[in-house]
């Protein structure tokens, strides 16, 4: 009995991946896909996927939660870097190649967030505002964490059909931005607010 439960915990484990990885794959594509396009991606049953997901909303909510826990994750591991610059610019490249803005990107407004998400992304600023303070010396002096947001979403805007080339195309431009925003002259204009920051998940964004 207790094979055959481990058996069935292993190919539930598989299932879940295959669905996380068919709807990472068909929501970036076209968010407005239905959730059926996702289980037929992934191989599985629609009642499969039930079992597991409430409905679409739901999915995407755990993509992008688990998007976040990367980050989060990211920012922890390069926290412990004890270079300033160094600890700033791993942290980057960690986000960039986990690709976790191509969901704040495309999946955004979508859904609505909860209260764990909301602790989340408190605790992902300050982790990420930190790695900011600490590189300040070596940054443009008007600089902000905000422009750090649309930074990693220029990056995530490079996509071509080979995921490998995609990585490798990203690194590259990850590091001409990084050159932008080292001490130098004043940037022109003003940083962009919040508002212009988190816009996406407004209810006013939402399809």
């Amino acid at each position: 009995m207790t094979g055959t439960m481990s058996g069935r915990a292993r190919q539930a484990a598989r299932n879940d991946e295959a669905i996380l990885t068919a709807a990472r794959e068909v929501f970036l594509a076209d968010h407005r896909a239905p959730i059926a396009a996702v289980a037929e991606r992934a191989g599985v049953g629609i009642s499969a996927l039930y079992r597991r997901y409430a409905g679409k909303e739901d999915l995407l909510r755990k993509l992008c939660h688990d998007g976040l826990r990367v980050f989060i994750t990211e920012a922890e591991r390069a926290g412990a870097e004890p270079d300033p610059w160094v600890a700033f610019a791993t942290f980057l490249a960690g986000v960039v190649d986990a690709d976790v803005h191509s969901l704040t990107v495309h999946l955004a407004g979508t859904f609505t967030p909860t209260a764990e998400m909301y602790a989340d992304t408190a605790r992902a600023n300050a982790l990420a505002e930190a790695l900011f303070d600490r590189a300040r010396p070596q940054l443009r002096p008007d600089a902000t964490p905000a422009d750090l947001t649309m930074l990693l979403e220029m990056c995530a805007a490079v996509r071509v059909p080979d995921p490998a080339r995609t990585a490798i195309l990203r690194r590259r431009y990850l590091a001409v931005l990084l050159d932008g925003v080292r001490d130098g002259p004043e940037l022109p204009g003003p940083p962009p607010t919040q508002a212009e920051v988190s816009w996406r998940w407004t209810a006013e964004a939402r399809p």
